[in-house]
This record gives structure tokens, C-alpha cells and sequence, in this order.
């Protein structure tokens, strides 16, 4: 039975009665809110693309390493005077040209190697997010004409790994922080409660501002991919040799871009297949941004984890591809990242008992199992 105070008199529904609609943006909000400030996200992602850009640095040094002073030393042909006027047109700065001595380079090559081998490893992430960073910047601005371009890319994961908590996962840092958390377990209730609460808002306040940097650090990583993608694609789209599918064809037969000739020839018989891959991979390219929130994006990763390893291996840049690689990794969960240690695990036990010849039940595989005896 209705009365006045659930229904008004002429028969609308009073204003208290759907006040939680629009309360549902706001709760919306709310929630984005506190997942922003209060917990960190993707760290395995973050620690992937640490370990990745890690490595793919050291690598791409140490490849470079018997070439390095005619690319970056005082034997280089873009002299420090020719880096300096550039950079006074771009504003960039390189530690390498702040003295033309061979000692000098040869210890900035060096810092360089250890920075990124323990900017990889995750020791003391913090500040060799930094250093890291600033040693990429110089490398990259003292010769910007003479890589393949595949920097780029690395560059700016550089910077932007800096605002992200990097180190939380699989790294030296979180052991050690593991081993002093459990040291710390057996210390506890000997403070007293005025400094306990004085670390506790001090360590609130820095939890806060550590998930906000790093929560706007990957998702500024996850929108820098999928500008990459999505104007790539889109730039393929207005061309006619991608429209017509020969784009592929050409890439094939250019000298500059044939480290294995016979491959290259081989791959550029197949026609049909070629105009194929190039259809496939501007409609990879254009979709990617709008494939991120479902489950398509798992096979148009892995699709394009092949486009890049075929640029690696037909057009010889590898640590383009493998930069691009690295990258897509930010779009995968923590738990897919977590689901890798039991995956590995297993794959190794089972390795380990096929050498050791002992079944999956425990029993040995070359001795037959014995029959049990009776109950007589």
C-alpha cells in the first residue's frame, strides 16, 4: 500500500529513492582512486621490463664494445663539437662529452656496463633507476645518428621506469627486504610506542607516494605502447605499397636490411603469404589499443611476439625487436606472472626425476613397481 511519503501526487518516484545512481560514478571513482594511492600495481610487469631493458642494454654494450670508441669515443666521426652543436638546437646533454680523453670514455663505457647489470639484478633499484637512466640519455645523445633506432625505445622506458617501483619483485632489493622482514619479526614490541607511531605514519605517507608514482609510471609505459602501436599502424594505413600488400616485398629486398640474404630470397617467394603479413600486421597494429581489456589480447600479444622476432631475424634489429618485446609485457597481470614459478617448478621436477628415472608417483621407472602381497 503506497502513501504519500513513498509516492508523490503526481506519481513520481521521490528524489530520495534513486539518490544511488548517481552515486555510482563517484563510488566509481572513489575506488580508482584508492587503488591509485593505496597499492601498487603490475609490479611483476615492472620488474619484467626492469630485467628486460636491463639486459638488452648490457647486451647492446657489450656487442658494440670492440666499436665503441669510433661510435661514441673521441675516434668517433661525430665529433663532440658536432654533438655539441646539436644539442644546442634539441637541449640534450651527455656525460660522454664533457672531456675527449680515451680514459675518461673508457670509464664512462664502464660505469655504463655495471650500471646496467645492476640496474638488471634490482640492487639499490632506486638510485640505479637513475643512473641507468641518465647513462642511456648520454650514450643515446652523444651519437643519435649511429644505432639503429631501437634506443629510442629503450630510452624512454628509462625515464619512466624511474617514477616505478621496479625493484619490489624478483630482485635483490626484495630479498633483502624478505630477510629483513623476518629479522625484523623477532625485534618487534621492543620500540617504544611513540617512535612505532612515528614510523608508522612516515611509512604510510611514503606508501602513498610511491603507489601514486608508480601506478602513473606504468600506466604513462602502457599508453606510450599503444601510441607506438596505434600510429604506426595508422601511418601503414596511408600507404599504398601496405594497402596492396607489397610493403613486405620491398623491406625483403633492401641490402641495408639483409643480414641472411637466402633467407631473405626464401621468405620473398611466398606471395601470397607475404601480402598476408602485411595485412595482418597493420590490422595487429591498428586494434591493439582497443584489444587491452579482454581476453583477445593474449593471442594478438602472441602474434605480435612473432611479428617482432621476424624483424629480429629477417631485418637483423634485434634489440628493436627485442625492446618492442619487453615492452608488450606490461599489458600481461601479476598473476600470469605468478602462474611462471609453480610452471617452472613442475618443468624442472619432472626433468629431475626423468634423469633420476623415478616416475611421476614416486616410483622408479626402471625398476618395476612390486606386487603387493597377499592378504592370506
Amino acid at each position: 500500500m503506497e502513501t504519500e511519503q513513498t509516492r508523490s501526487p503526481h506519481g513520481r518516484i521521490p528524489e530520495g529513492a534513486d539518490a544511488g545512481v548517481p552515486r555510482r560514478a563517484p563510488d566509481r571513482i572513489g575506488s580508482w582512486l584508492t587503488v591509485l594511492t593505496e597499492r601498487p600495481v603490475s609490479l611483476y610487469a615492472a620488474a619484467v621490463l626492469r630485467i628486460g631493458y636491463g639486459l638488452l642494454y648490457l647486451a647492446f654494450l657489450l656487442r658494440e664494445f670492440p666499436h665503441r670508441n669510433e661510435i661514441w669515443g673521441p675516434g668517433s666521426p661525430w665529433t663532440p663539437e658536432l654533438a655539441g652543436q646539436l644539442f644546442d638546437q634539441t637541449g640534450w646533454a651527455s656525460v660522454l662529452t664533457l672531456s675527449d680523453s680515451r680514459p675518461y670514455f673508457e670509464a664512462c663505457y664502464a660505469a655504463a656496463l655495471i650500471t646496467s647489470a645492476l640496474f638488471m639484478l634490482g640492487w639499490r633499484t632506486r638510485v640505479m633507476s637513475v643512473l641507468f637512466a641518465v647513462m642511456v640519455a648520454s650514450f643515446h645523445a652523444r651519437a643519435i645518428f649511429m644505432t639503429d633506432g631501437g634506443d629510442n625505445l629503450i630510452l624512454l622506458m628509462a625515464m619512466y621506469l624511474v617514477l616505478t617501483a621496479c625493484g619490489r619483485r624478483w630482485s635483490l632489493d626484495a630479498r633483502r627486504a624478505r630477510l629483513r622482514a623476518s629479522a625484523g619479526k623477532a625485534k618487534s614490541g621492543s620500540a617504544g610506542m611513540s617512535a612505532g607511531e612515528l614510523r608508522h605514519q612516515l611509512g604510510t605517507s611514503r606508501r602513498t607516494l610511491t603507489a601514486v608514482l608508480h601506478n602513473c609510471g606504468m600506466f604513462v609505459i602502457a599508453a606510450q605502447v599503444c601510441f607506438l602501436y596505434g600510429s604506426a599502424g595508422l601511418y601503414k594505413v596511408q600507404g599504398g605499397s601496405w594497402g596492396n600488400g607489397t610493403a613486405l616485398h620491398y623491406v625483403l629486398n633492401l641490402d641495408l636490411f639483409r643480414p641472411w640474404p637466402e633467407l631473405s630470397l626464401l621468405a620473398d617467394e611466398h606471395d601470397v603469404l607475404i601480402a598476408i603479413a602485411c595485412y595482418l600486421t597493420v590490422l595487429l597494429q591498428v586494434a591493439f589499443p582497443f584489444v587491452l581489456f579482454g581476453r583477445l589480447k593474449y593471442p594478438v600479444l602472441t602474434m605480435l611476439l612473432g611479428m617482432h622476432l621476424g624483424i629480429a631475424v629477417l631485418m637483423g634489429l634485434p634489440l628493436f625487436s627485442g625492446a618492442m618485446i619487453v615492452a608488450d609485457a606490461v599489458f600481461l597481470p601479476d598473476g600470469f606472472y605468478r602462474s611462471l614459478g609453480p610452471l617452472f617448478r613442475r618443468i624442472g621436477r619432472s626433468a629431475h626425476d626423468g634423469e633420476a628415472g623415478v616416475s611421476p608417483r614416486g616410483e622408479s621407472a626402471l625398476v618395476p613397481p612390486q606386487p603387493a602381497p597377499s592378504g592370506h
